[in-house]
């Protein structure tokens, strides 16, 4: 029998949101320092760097500081602000799409499947998200919730997007790959900016936006933003509307100091939305978050850093069940050259996580109880990385997180990596690269029990390990061709399984999460960009993927190894981005999706369009259409809630600055 039977010992019991996150059923689921913001081009700029020039803007994800895209090793990608403006790209989610490396997949109007080289599920939890620095995460599956990292998009600068494990940097959950979204610093959204949308399926949206100098080196901004999306289509016989339309406003300030010798940044966010997966009761979000970031350079060409921030999430799923996390974080680090052939960084942070739920207890059909209801999570972590100059064009890095959580103590995640550059055009690289994935309070802290026995349990639950083969090539060809290819094999050992109640209703209902899951994956990454013409420009990529999971011995998952994802064995995508005489724009983003195996998806293919004009320097209008080679289709079938099939959509925007 499967074992999503245990998904309904009471009917509407489980908030939806959750059960997806358990995978228990198989699922249908130059910035001058380390994540310094900042950019060495304004953005204006931006778009008019010839190919050349934009392969040497340097990123910060992937050695935290500063260094030249074409030198870096790792299958990075980078989005910059005029890639996602030309899209047509209407949230986060939707702009990600953009990263070839990574898979993602619509779930319905506010869900989102997102990871990179596999285990995409509707929340999954071998993805690390930063936005300016900050962790978006919550210990309660160990992954994101998507529908509320909403961030103004004409407010982002870049997002760089490494498929791979970074654990040696960043710590547990950078085990496939980081996501870092970085915003436009305070000097580059001067004046004031208003954009309106509305459409077929995007209801209404808009944002305001004013930034000001207040003094000699300092400048800042504030925003309101908000959108409404429309309803998914059932994906069944009748075809109805999902009733899963959804709603969120955000609003926030940042202020930048610039000196020559340093920077000082403070900002923050509030939130509050209304997603409503299951199309029945809406979930209210709320939150808030506070960053205060310092720098200091030295004339040696080093520098240190010191970022402290807060965050507040709430989630109210109107069901009885209540979630609030409150983080408290402190990162330091600091850049130094210990000799002429080295270039290091070492660092210390320390974070205190504070997951309070409300839970669901006493009912005649059960209880559904993460134990302790408040538990007080602490996180100690260093981590030091030298890269060594062996030669002139190469390079060898390496490096080691030494982290300390509460459910498996230290854990340790380092990494090596190779670099040749004969020359300024080409970069080979090699890493081989250990990271983990520690465990959630899903995994240890989870109770689900009935009147008559415990059907879950969790708590022997261990962290997940992978070691990384990568392997990777990028050429600059002249100065119309960039591209790049990345091969990796992922080892992984003890992924979560569901183990059978031998002492109760055997073969029925799962005991506890357990770690007798392990495989293999492995996949092929391709990425380009050419310059056609000075008005032409095409980006995109394909990446081929293969995943093996197996049960270990003395495990009896009752998943079979399943549970863990619904992946793609192929994706290809492109942009196209064409300034037309008389200040026109035409672009288009082509997609091609490979079938999801179990539950299976059909392969599709989808196009957007974008036609924008510019009557003045100041006004933008635009007309955008979505998803244009077909009225609906299926992108992810979760196991809750009910199947979504994504609709074709049409809308306009009028964007003005001043």
């Amino acid at each position: 029998m499967k074992s999503d039977l245990l998904l309904r010992p009471a009917p509407g019991l489980v908030p939806l949101s959750i059960v997806v996150v358990l995978s228990i059923a198989p699922p249908c689921a130059r910035p001058a320092a380390a994540q310094q913001p900042d950019t060495v081009t304004s953005v204006g700029a931006l778009k008019r760097l010839s190919l050349e020039q934009l392969m040497s803007v340097d990123v910060t994800s992937v050695s935290r500081r500063p260094e030249r895209l074409a030198n870096a090793a790792s299958a990075i990608q980078v989005i910059t602000s005029e890639d996602i403006r030309r899209s047509g790209a209407t949230n986060l989610a939707e702009a990600l799409r953009l990263a070839t490396n990574l898979q993602v997949a619509q779930v319905n109007a506010s869900q989102w499947a997102i990871s990179a080289r596999g285990f995409d599920n509707v929340l999954a939890d071998k993805l690390l998200v930063m936005i300016d620095g900050r962790t978006v995460y919550t210990p309660l599956y160990a992954g994101v919730y998507w529908d509320v990292q909403n961030p103004p998009l004409e407010s982002i600068d870049r997002i760089e997007v490494i498929s791979g494990p970074g654990g040696a940097l960043w710590g547990a959950n950078a085990v496939n790959g980081v996501i870092n979204i970085i915003t436009k610093r305070a000097s580059d959204t001067q004046g004031l900016y208003v954009s309106a949308s509305g459409g077929s399926e995007l209801d209404e949206a808009g944002t305001v936006r004013y930034g000001a100098r207040l003094g000699d080196s300092t400048f800042a901004r504030v925003y309101v933003d908000g959108f409404g999306d429309g309803s998914t289509r059932l994906a069944d016989t009748t075809g109805a509307q999902a009733g899963d339309a959804w709603h969120t406003v955000q609003g926030g300030f940042r202020a930048d100091q610039v000196r020559r010798n340093g920077s000082l940044t403070l900002q923050g966010d509030l939130y509050g939305g209304r997603p409503n997966p299951d199309g029945a009761t809406a979930v209210a979000t709320s939150g808030g978050d506070v960053l205060g970031r310092w720098k200091r350079s030295f004339a040696t060409g080093g520098d240190v850093q010191l970022q402290v921030y807060f965050d507040r999430t709430y989630r109210d799923f109107r069901n009885g069940f209540t979630e609030g996390l409150s983080t408290y974080d402190a990162d330091w680090q600091h850049h130094f050259h210990p000799t002429g052939s080295q270039d290091a960084v070492w660092g210390l942070e320390v974070r205190l996580m504070d997951h309070r739920t409300q839970n669901i207890v006493g009912s005649p059909t059960g209880s559904f109880e993460f134990l302790p209801s408040p538990r007080l999570l602490h996180l100690y972590s260093g981590f030091v990385q030298d890269e060594i100059a062996l030669v002139r064009d190469l390079r060898f890095t390496v490096g080691t997180k030494l982290e300390h959580n509460d459910y498996t103590g230290w854990e340790v995640q380092p990494s090596a990596r190779l670099a040749w550059s004969p020359g300024d055009r080409h970069t080979l690289w090699a890493a081989v690269s250990r990271a983990v994935r520690t465990p959630s309070r899903i995994d240890r802290d989870f109770t689900l029990s009935t009147p008559s026995f415990t059907a879950i349990t969790g708590d022997d639950f261990q962290s997940e390990t992978l070691v990384a083969y990568e392997l990777g090539w990028r050429v600059q060809a002249g100065t119309r061709l960039s591209a790049s290819v990345s091969g990796f094999y992922n080892d992984y050992d003890d992924l979560r399984s569901v183990e059978p109640d031998t002492a109760g209703v055997a073969g029925v209902f799962p005991e506890k999460f357990e770690n007798g899951v392990r495989g293999h994956a492995s996949g092929v990454e391709l990425a380009a960009d050419l310059v056609v013409s000075q008005r032409w420009r095409l980006r995109g990529g394909y990446t081929a993927f293969a995943k093996r999971l197996t049960i270990k011995p003395g495990s009896m998952d009752l998943n079979h190894g399943t549970a863990e994802s619904d992946d793609t064995p192929n994706q290809a995508l492109v942009q196209s981005i064409a300034d037309l005489p008389f200040h026109v724009e035409f672009d288009a983003v082509a997609r091609y999706v490979g079938a999801l195996p179990m539950p299976r998806v059909p392969s599709y293919g989808e196009l957007d369009a974008r036609v924008g004009w510019h009557p003045t320097a100041r006004l933008e209008l635009s007309l955008v259409g979505q998803n244009l080679l077909h009225a609906w289709h299926a992108e992810f079938i979760p196991s809750s809630p009910s199947p979504r099939d994504i609709e074709r959509s049409v809308y306009g925007k009028v964007a003005l600055t001043w």
